[in-house]
């Protein structure tokens, strides 16, 4: 493919992530503290460099503290990362800019992780040829009149699985095992027992590459997925193809609403794949470390660990909040998943200072969020 410049415009901040509109590609991220933001451009998932790159300026692209812009023509199947330059003194803020590594858009809906090391967004230097990155996918589903398994939670009979490992022994006999596809197949099997939904295991695209260095050394991986990066995408490793890893999903809950079964996701909500201080930089660390997750007040580069995972998400900051419950709407309403099982749900009742919260805003906002009154939601309590 030839490259070719895009032309641009200032976009709008309305919707995180990469919009598809009639002119061209709105992308969208939130950062309060940086100086300017670079969005990278490729055309193929293992390209080591961007054909485009595009720098954001203050005056041009930042409305409140979202940066934007619309690439003008740019077609369906992009890839995309970016890279955010921090204020003068902005680490005594428990920023952690780095302009060396390339950054997940925390909004992406389809996740490439192919070229992906970990070591590399850990360590010094630039990773943007081992980077995970967001892809442009167009929106057009047909959900062919798919209604959602209305069963009372007290009637429900949940059957929990985990999606890569249902269908990985032969005995299966299934033609892509370990993936979305594969679980449709054994929808007779699930008929047979008599259950009323399925509780997945995290199938938000996670880091299989998080885990001791010991383990890795084996050559094992992050098998149970606690370990998520991109709330709002599927993880590629249960698709066929990875660039279709949304509709693959949407595929298999379709399927097994018409077998009368309902889905409900194991959420991690709670801590994220960047770790502590010695993790590496995927997305939040690195646009908006300071409030995405709880922080040491006398020194902000120490990570508050509640989880025992190394970080905290921050769920009751007034950004995050809408982040995470955006990010359940969606679930219901684009992914049409009929419920949530909240991993290490009291992490998520913690106010801004680490104490507990009774009127935690992220557990309010869930409860009276009109897209989410239908949907089950369980709390592990840990």
């Amino acid at each position: 493919m030839a490259n070719r410049e895009y032309e641009l415009a200032p976009g709008n901040w309305d919707r995180g992530g990469a919009t598809i509109l009639p002119e061209g590609v709105n992308f969208c991220v939130f950062s309060r503290f940086a100086e300017g933001l670079e969005l990278l451009l490729f055309h193929g998932p293992g390209d080591r460099e961007p054909f485009q790159v595009v720098r954001l300026e203050k005056r041009v692209n930042r409305t409140f503290f979202f940066w934007h812009v619309l690439v003008k023509g740019l077609p369906s199947g992009t890839y995309y990362c970016w890279r955010a330059f921090g204020e003068e003194g902005a680490e005594q803020l428990g920023c952690r800019f780095d302009p060396t590594k390339a950054l997940l858009d925390p909004w992406a809906t389809t996740v490439d992780d192919r070229l992906w090391r970990r070591e590399a967004a850990s360590g010094p230097g630039d990773n943007v040829a081992a980077c995970l990155r967001g892809q442009v996918v167009a929106d057009d589903y047909d959900w062919e009149g798919d209604e959602p398994i209305r069963v009372p939670l007290q009637d429900a009979v949940i059957y929990e699985l985990h999606v890569g490992g249902f269908t990985r022994h032969p005995s299966s006999a299934v033609a892509h095992p370990g993936t979305f596809e594969a679980l449709i197949e054994k929808i007779p099997y699930l008929q047979e027992l008599g259950i009323t939904h399925v509780e997945l295991m995290p199938v938000m695209a996670f880091d299989a590459q998080d885990v001791p260095p010991a383990t890795a050394a084996l050559g094992l991986e992050n098998y149970w997925g606690y370990s998520t990066h991109s709330f709002y995408a599927p993880h590629p490793g249960y698709a066929v193809d990875a660039a279709g890893a949304r509709d693959e999903l949407r595929d298999m809950v379709k399927a097994l609403h018409r077998a009368g079964i309902g889905v409900i996701l194991d959420v991690v909500f709670n801590h994220t794949a960047e770790g502590d201080e010695d993790g590496p930089t995927i997305n939040f660390k690195g646009l908006g470390n300071e409030i995405f997750y709880h922080l040491d007040p006398e020194e902000r580069s120490v990570y508050r660990d509640y989880t025992g995972c190394g970080n905290t998400v921050n769920a009751n900051h007034p950004l995050v909040t809408r982040f995470l419950i955006d990010c359940l709407q969606y679930w219901v309403r684009e992914m049409h998943v009929d419920g949530f099982r909240f991993d290490l749900a009291s992490a998520l009742a913690r106010g801004e200072d680490g104490e507990p919260q009774y009127h935690a805003p992220f557990l309010w906002t869930t409860e009276l969020s009109p897209i989410l009154g239908r949907a089950h939601i369980i709390a592990e309590a840990w």
